[in-house]
Parts: C-alpha cells; structure tokens; sequence
C-alpha cells in the first residue's frame, strides 16, 4: 500500500540517462540512450567531467530521428561551482560574482542543450555555507520565475541537517536530491525518509558500483534471475519498486541499455517485480539498508 501510493505521487518509476566522464562521445551514447528507450537525460555544465554540448547534439538528432518533441526528452543539468571546474575550462567568467556565474552558465546550458527552458536544474553540491548556498538558489529561483527553468534540486548534499535548512529557507523547494547511494552515507537513511515524505526524487548514483559486492552475490544472482532480470537490473527494479527513488544509469552498452529500458517499462506497465513487503525488505538487507 505505501509504495503503491507513492508511486502515484510521483508518478511513473523510471530510469535517468547519466552522461558523466562520455567525452567525445557523450552525442553517440546519447543518441543511443533515446533509441533504446531512455527519456530522461542528466548532465552538468562542467567540462571537467561532461560534454554538455555533446548531450545537446545527442538528444536532438535522436529526437529528430525518432519523430519526438522537446517535451517528450527530460533535460536535467547542473550548475558547477568554481571549486568543481578544470580552471582551463571554466564554462563562466571566473572572475564574476557567483550569481553572474550563475547566470551565465544557464546561458551556456541552455545553448549547448539546444533549448529554451530546462527541466531541472541542479546545484552541483551545496556551498561552503548555507548562506552563500541559498544566495546561489535565488538565482536559481529567478529562473524559474522566468519559465527557464522548471524545477530546481540538489546534489552532493549528505548533510540532513544542512539540506533541511535549504529547504525551510527556499522560496521554491527542491524537487530533486541526487547522491551517491552507498554505506558510507549510511544509505542517506533520513535524507531518503524526508524525500519519500515531502515528495521529492531522490535520484540515486554510482548505484551499482557502490554496491557491487551485494549485487555479485550468489543469492542476489539467484533472485535476479527468479525474476527474469541481471543483478543490475534487478538493483534497479528494487529501488524503483520503493516508489520514490530514480536510479541514474550511464552504461555506454547498447545490450544493457535494452535491459534497462526493459525492466523500466515493465514497472510502468505495472508488473510487480517485488510482489511483497517482505521481498523489498531482504533485498534491503542483503545491500545493508539500515532502513527504508
């Protein structure tokens, strides 16, 4: 019952595209992400570790390939602070002030996205200060104010306390949190509660890498394979299954592409891949979930 209501709050479970360390084939992979089946893509203006411009490329000719729309691909991308760029590739002046950075690199998302309004825009990871973090999410709230920008998340923020506090102080609240999932966060076991509470995607990354000794276990390989599924997909379906967490997949594999796009599908066409309580429970506790 609780997932199920869930997942009708926030919609249909799927799976986000990551396009992180691609270089100069971020467009191909891109473009083979969409074929397969892939309808939401993440990416960052930070040419440190993303061709943003490569995404932009990707997408459009795989839509123009397709048939498809602007409105049927999610765009999703980052804004980077200056501590995260290559200083030999700075996609902004270095020398603005933050909201000018802010500002500017919108612009250059935007163009290298090939489009007029994005769907998400994240802060990269919080600032040194709360203070200066909510200065930087005033920007980003203009944008939304101005039908650039739709909604606005988070990423690499593991600090509860430092994330509620964006929250209560932000005009416009965070509809996404993107982490890394993994033990040495404690599985963001409050961060994930407070999401699943006040509806926000917890979008989830290095999430088979992270755990990759549960998911070469015997037993898992066994219960993926009761279900028609890899152990990664079978990682995947569970997260989804719980109704409020996206997982981010960047395979450059067109087989596993497939895989991806087919268990995604199976969930939006309403198979239940997890038929109980207590079979999202074990698989919890095989990955050392200390809570759901």
């Amino acid at each position: 019952m609780g997932r199920s209501r869930h997942l009708a709050e926030f919609g249909n479970p799927f799976i986000v595209y990551g396009t992180a360390w691609k270089k100069e084939n971020t467009a191909t992979f891109v473009n083979q992400a969409i074929h397969a089946g892939f309808r939401h893509i993440d990416t960052a203006c930070q040419p440190k570790h993303y061709n943003e411009a490569g995404v932009g490329e990707g997408w459009s000719s795989a839509a123009e390939e397709l048939g498809l729309k602007r409105s049927d691909i999610y765009i999703q991308t980052k804004f980077t602070s200056y501590s995260g760029q290559d200083p030999k590739k700075v996609p902004y002046d270095p020398h603005a002030s933050l909201e000018d950075q802010i500002r500017q690199s919108l612009e250059v998302s935007l163009t290298n996205l090939k489009t007029d309004y994005l769907d998400t825009l994240v802060m990269h990871s919080p600032m040194n200060t709360v203070e200066e973090t909510m200065v930087a999410w005033r920007v980003m709230e203009s944008f939304v104010d101005a039908g650039k920008v739709k909604r606005l998340g988070m990423s690499n923020c593991y600090s509860y306390s430092k994330f509620l506090s964006i929250y209560d102080e932000a005009r416009i609240k965070p509809s996404v949190l993107q982490n890394r999932l993994y033990a040495d966060s404690n599985f963001d076991t409050d961060l994930r509660e407070f999401c699943k509470e006040k509806t926000i995607w917890y979008q989830s990354f290095w999430t088979l890498t992270a755990n990759r000794v549960a998911l070469a276990s015997p037993e898992v390989n066994e219960l993926a394979e009761g279900k028609g599924l890899t152990p990664q997909t079978y990682m995947y379906a569970f997260l989804m299954s719980l109704g409020y967490i996206t997982p981010l997949s960047g395979t450059t594999n067109t087989d596993h592409m497939a895989q991806d796009v087919a268990v995604m599908k199976r969930l939006q066409d309403g198979d239940v891949i997890f038929e109980t309580e207590e079979e999202i429970a074990h698989m919890a506790k095989l990955l050392g979930f200390p809570k759901l």
